[in-house]
């Protein structure tokens, strides 16, 4: 039922489904084609750099992908990292100072005073300053 969604104008069903095939098989390929060549080129890089620096071995490309495994568990794990919207970071940074802040406890009420009587006081403020 979903495939006629993404079905062209006229694509009989078994021409979808070549074509998702296809797709997924150009996918794969590309993808092991980029770990290839990012293979490669950290061997190329260990091999020429870090002999010359601090005399280590020159390595092989398996021993290279097993590497970057290593750094990719070690620093960055495989989950993707989470997307904030900078309006989160605000808010999360405006609770923590709020919050934590040691200067002045009452400002954790002012969100509260804000939706009570916040724009009331605001708006009688502005008369008061255009009248002047």
């Amino acid at each position: 039922m979903v495939a006629h969604i993404f079905q062209r104008n006229g694509e009989s069903r078994v021409v979808y489904i070549l074509r998702v095939i296809g797709l997924t098989i150009l996918g794969i390929i590309g993808a092991v084609a980029i770990a290839l060549l990012f293979g490669y080129v950290v061997v190329w890089l260990w091999n020429w750099l870090m002999p010359e620096l601090f005399g280590l071995t020159t390595i092989t490309f398996w021993q290279a992908v097993v590497m970057i495994i290593l750094a990719r568990i070690i620093f960055g794990g495989f989950r993707h990292p989470r997307r904030e919207h900078p309006r989160d970071k605000f808010m999360s940074r405006k609770k923590r100072f709020f919050r934590w802040h040691p200067s002045d406890k009452k400002w954790k009420y002012y969100c509260d005073y804000w939706k009570e009587e916040g724009e009331e006081s605001f708006n009688d403020y502005v008369r008061k300053k255009e009248e002047e």
